[in-house]
């Protein structure tokens, strides 16, 4: 099969520019945290888009004209790839970016299909995710492309990502609404299913009580981050400076560094503010 034009497969050369990554809001913040886990050595740039957020709700072009105009910012702070680590944006604008932009773009939809095929046993794979991935057939097609035989069982979530921007992980609102929202991949007796938002490693402990044991969790946010490292192997940046990683945000900025620690860590410590007016 030949690769979409635009978009680079395999290693790509040495280059110290950083890795531009975004989302809607925080939940891409799971991928910096793995990404800075497993490409140390590479800089890195975040954009959160909540002032804009949530985008699971949002027609496809709103979303695709959001993503745009974040890629364009990214792009003029020189990153080298760009990282779509929203499902959301991925479904709506990823195909687009990786067409018409002069950098390589991944997303999380694909590297989470295939973890989930490496670790079902039965071929029964449920993924969750908002209503705007859900309903884009994305993570189906995804499937399809990659294995016919796997069965998948979708369910969106309306609901989940709210909580987690809020700061509420564990409460029995939330358990209260993951056992009702869970139930269609319970009733499939699936036994993978895929975080498919990357903000819902945060609901990992609670999504697996509602799951049981049997169920493995894939997250999206770590098979992206291992997807990242492959494309820039042979071809790391040098060690970079302490401000490896750099945050910027559309939506306020203490609540961003506040709930940004519980996604990332430590390192969301200097945030800036951006203005779309």
């Amino acid at each position: 099969m030949q690769p979409t034009p635009g978009y680079r497969v395999g290693p790509m050369p040495r280059d110290e520019r950083p890795i531009g990554v975004f989302d809607s809001g925080l939940g891409g913040l799971t991928v910096v945290r793995a990404l800075l886990d497993l490409v140390p050595d590479e800089r890195i740039l975040y954009f959160g888009d909540t002032g804009r957020f949530p985008y699971g709700p949002k027609p496809a072009d709103e979303v695709l004209k959001y993503s745009l105009e974040i890629t364009d910012v990214l792009l003029a702070r020189d990153v080298k790839m760009i990282v779509v680590a929203c499902n959301s944006a991925s479904a709506a604008a990823l195909d687009h970016l990786q067409t018409h932009v002069g950098v390589p773009a991944t997303g999380v939809i694909e590297p989470g299909v295939r973890a989930a095929r490496r670790a079902t046993r039965s071929g029964r794979i449920g993924v969750i995710g908002t209503v705007g991935t859900i309903q884009s057939g994305a993570y189906q097609r995804a499937a399809a492309a990659l294995d016919p035989e796997l069965e998948i069982t979708c369910a969106a979530c309306p609901g989940f990502v709210e909580f987690v921007e809020a700061g509420d992980v564990d409460s029995d609102q939330v358990h209260v609404l993951a056992e009702r929202l869970l139930a269609p991949v319970l009733a499939a007796d699936v036994d993978t299913l895929v975080l498919g938002c990357t903000h819902y490693p945060l609901l990992a402990r609670t999504i697996a009580d509602v799951m049981g044991a049997n169920v493995v969790l894939v997250s999206s946010a770590e098979e992206t981050a291992f997807d990242v490292r492959a494309r820039l192997a042979g071809s790391t940046a040098a060690a970079p400076p302490a401000d490896r990683v750099r945050f910027v945000t559309s939506g306020d900025v203490e609540t961003f560094r506040r709930l940004g620690a519980r996604f990332c860590g430590p390192e969301v410590e200097v945030v800036e503010a951006w203005s779309w007016s």
